[in-house]
């Protein structure tokens, strides 16, 4: 089952920092991600998503691929990249992978102009560990499907605090 974290920092830059953290930690096999987004708040009080993967982008390059190959086949590559690129944008932009943007966007308008939140969903993770990572790094945490024990582990991780989780888990 995917645990979603919600994390409020003062900046951009702090949010960016500590997700690539996280990116590193999953490259230890220490966590694993199903998606880690960046909610930017901006002056002008509109919120902006940092995403790692961006479906729009990936549905044109996908068209345009299997837009040349088919167009190959009627002797109008260009028109078939035009015509796939185009689906595959269409297609991308209307799909949404891992978490909600509308779902971010709204939690992010809490955030005060300049202020970012990061989005993890987390498939598995070793807690302990990725606890330990995290000591001190700062931030708020304002939502997560997290068990008490765990919630309050990440709590005083952030804090700076030496994380404890009961020994059930």
């Amino acid at each position: 089952m995917n645990d979603l974290i919600v994390i409020a920092f003062p900046s951009e830059a702090k949010a960016e920092e500590v997700r690539r953290k996280v990116l590193d930690m999953q490259k230890e096999y220490l966590i694993e991600l199903g998606d880690a987004v960046v909610a930017v708040k901006q002056p002008d009080g509109h919120v902006r998503l940092n995403q790692l993967f961006h479906p729009t982008a990936a549905g044109a390059a996908s068209g345009s691929f299997w837009g040349f190959l088919i167009g190959l086949l009627f002797m109008m590559p260009l028109v078939g990249v035009a015509i796939g690129a185009g689906a595959g944008a269409l297609g991308g932009a209307l799909s949404d992978f891992g978490i909600n943007d509308r779902f971010m966007k709204n939690l992010a308008e809490v955030l005060q102009p300049g202020s970012a939140a990061l989005f993890l969903l987390v498939r598995k993770m070793t807690a302990d560990k990725v606890f330990d990572d995290l000591q001190g790094v700062g931030g708020t945490v304002l939502r997560t499907s997290l068990d008490h024990s765990k919630e309050a582990a990440l709590r005083e991780a952030l804090a700076g605090h030496q994380a404890t989780l009961s020994a059930t888990n």
